[in-house]
């Protein structure tokens, strides 16, 4: 059975989320057949797995589940039946001078590609807090919820004190995107209990890792650079954080011993760990086709137990990192995890 979370009373979404970033057109290295994709996406929601994860930076994502949406209701489906979170990402050199013509005209633009007359659910992400205008900026998306244009607020990769002060300055939050996995757990340096204490569910990403939380990588030796793409990069730097090859090896072992006392994957251990930390409300996997769709449908098929958790925090109490608060080393300037991020991907113009 598809489990669901009410991030409100009258809101609730799949616990597995649909994370579509790899259809945007600066990843994929080819043009994707748009009905192939609707077709995909669809067989995704006919599973119960309803909820899908984009963003205004996602080129071109919003535009193909504009079409999941209107092929819905062309056969009769209800807009309600499928949720639609996007995010509102400023460019980090606009940051400075952005207007609240230019944050409506960016909210305006994400209605106009999904073909709605209101956004689910808008995740705020500021790449630079040097330059102080967040609360201002968050102020203007709260004015366009009230005027209807955008149904629940939540944020994306901040950290812990400026949650406190969205939070002090009065915002309504229902939910916060960290990345969060059995190799990233700084959000548990207090976001957690601040988000527990507000009632803020959290929609986390990166629960495997780019993939590197799978029985694919057990027994491999360390891939050395350049790797195949920006995201196993990222991943890779997490796990140097953590200990290293030798001790990300340790964790592999643990998480198939794990896996195997319930016949399922390392992968779907991994996820369902995150599913069951505190205020967790969903993990957005990556799935821009139907392709993994029974494998990761059996997260919901068992329960990790006293004894699988013992077994993998004897591998966890010997990590070295990452410390710090969540996006925190992704923020340091001329740093190695900020220097693969692309910040000047939204045109608002």
């Amino acid at each position: 059975m598809i489990e669901r979370y009410e991030l409100t009373p009258d809101y609730s979404i799949s616990r597995l989320i649909n994370g579509v970033w790899q259809l945007a057109t600066d990843h994929r290295r080819q043009a994707v057949d748009r009905q192939s994709v609707v077709r995909d996406l669809s067989r995704l929601v006919e599973a119960g797995l309803t909820t899908f994860d984009c963003a205004d930076i996602y080129l071109g994502v919003e535009e193909l589940l504009g079409d999941l949406l209107r092929a819905y209701r062309t056969s009769g489906g209800g807009l309600s039946d499928i949720q639609i979170h996007t995010k509102f990402v400023p460019d980090r050199s606009t940051l400075g001078e952005i207007t609240r013509q230019k944050v409506e005209a960016g909210i305006d633009r994400s209605l106009g590609r999904l073909g709605v007359e209101r956004l689910d659910l808008v995740q705020f992400h500021w790449w630079d807090y040097d330059v102080a205008r967040f609360v201002e900026v968050a102020g203007w998306l709260a004015e366009l919820k009230q005027a209807g244009k955008i149904r629940l607020l939540g944020t994306t990769n901040f950290d812990t004190p400026r949650m406190h002060e969205l939070v002090e300055a009065g915002f309504d939050l229902v939910a916060h995107q960290p990345q969060y996995s059995l190799l990233d757990r700084r959000a548990e340096g207090g976001l957690v209990d601040l988000c527990r204490e507000q009632g803020i569910g959290l929609l986390c990403y990166g629960a495997l890792a780019g993939g590197f939380l799978s029985a694919r990588y057990l027994g491999r030796n360390e891939p050395k650079a350049p790797l195949a793409n920006r995201s196993l990069t990222k991943y890779k730097l997490i796990i140097d954080e953590f200990g290293g090859w030798e001790l990300f090896q340790d964790l592999l072992a643990s998480l198939d011993e794990v896996a195997q006392r319930h016949d399922v994957s390392p992968s779907n251990v991994a996820v369902r760990w995150v599913l069951e930390r505190p205020q967790v409300a969903a993990v957005i996997l990556g799935t821009p086709t139907a392709t993994h769709l029974t494998e990761n449908l059996r997260v919901f098929e068992f329960s990790l137990d006293e004894e699988d958790g013992s077994r993998l925090e004897g591998t966890l109490s010997r990590a070295l990192g990452p410390a710090g608060e969540p996006f925190g080393l992704e923020r340091v300037a001329d740093g190695p995890h900020a220097s693969i991020l692309k910040t000047e991907l939204n045109r608002t113009g």
